[in-house]
């Protein structure tokens, strides 16, 4: 009720062990505290907050006009009220190498399990859209290694993140992974790869936790899970899927009452009111309420 009563440092070593445990962990994104609360119900072991999804939600695209403060606002509100990990989108550390230090202390004491920072320039964009640049490598680890020398909880997760691939090459980006790791990194994040075989070939090259992003309309057919699973991969999230599931629905539903004079033909795919209730534990509240009265 109100929160989850599971701790923020038994969440960040739920993610630990899931990193350890060499399988395959699937984060699907959350849009806001009650999809998270429908992530957990719905047995998935972490919740994951895309950049992305932030900025849209908003009602902005997604180059870099998101703040920490937004951010780490959302993610908040996110991780309190879910009992599993949340993995949070920290696009370039929102500025300079302090810059990201204090990223990850804003996002330690949201009661996150970890985050990625990426190396790509200011104002950054969506991984999977034209145009993408990156940082020189060494302004890259700069920044992995402040983000590493912020953190104060030592089993808070640091994952680098690289778009290398798409504007310098593959070569490029797994040496950048390569210095990632020896600044610190706990497991990298290679987006925007375009082949299982350069997928293979990340992960011969890398020895930490690996990520991959399962998005769907990012230019090329995304990977299953067995096959990331296959692949030796780590971490699998789903950063819009829910969102654009969502939006459609509403869609639907919003061209029915427009245009049809009524919600009937949109009803069978809501959510019950039933389902609300349950997902919201109405009876938590009200057993809290009765448990007060009669003290």
């Amino acid at each position: 009720m109100l929160a989850s009563n599971v701790t923020d440092k038994a969440k960040r070593r739920s993610l630990r062990r899931a990193l350890d445990g060499g399988g395959l962990t699937v984060l699907p994104g959350a849009f806001n505290p009650l999809s998270a609360r429908l992530i957990e119900q719905s047995g998935a072991p972490g919740v994951y907050v895309s950049g992305h999804m932030v900025a849209a939600d908003l009602g902005l695209p997604d180059i870099g006009l998101t703040t920490l403060t937004e951010v780490a606002a959302r993610a908040h509100q996110i991780a309190r009220v879910v009992g599993i990990p949340t993995v949070v989108d920290a696009d370039t550390g929102f500025g300079e190498p302090a810059n990201a230090a204090r990223t990850i202390q804003s996002l330690e004491d949201a009661g996150v399990a970890g985050c990625h920072i990426e190396d790509q320039i200011n104002p950054k964009r969506c991984g999977h859209s034209a145009g993408v640049e990156v940082v020189d490598a060494d302004i890259a680890v700069r920044r992995i290694r402040a983000a590493v020398a912020g953190r104060r909880r030592k089993d808070f997760v640091i994952i680098a993140r690289t778009d290398a691939r798409a504007s310098v090459g593959l070569d490029a980006a797994i040496e950048r992974a390569r210095a990632f790791v020896a600044a610190g990194a706990d497991a990298v994040f290679p987006e925007a790869l375009r082949t299982p075989e350069e997928y293979a070939r990340f992960r011969a090259a890398i020895d930490v936790p690996l990520m991959l992003n399962l998005n769907e309309f990012g230019g090329r057919e995304p990977l299953t899970q067995d096959e990331a699973r296959d692949l030796g991969y780590q971490l699998a999230v789903y950063p819009m899927t829910l969102l654009r599931a969502a939006m459609g629905a509403a869609a639907a539903g919003l061209r029915a009452i427009l245009h049809e004079g009524s919600q009937s033909s949109a009803m069978s795919g809501m959510q019950t009111k039933d389902e609300l209730y349950d997902l919201l534990d109405y009876p938590g509240y009200a057993r809290f309420d009765e448990a007060v009265l009669h003290d």
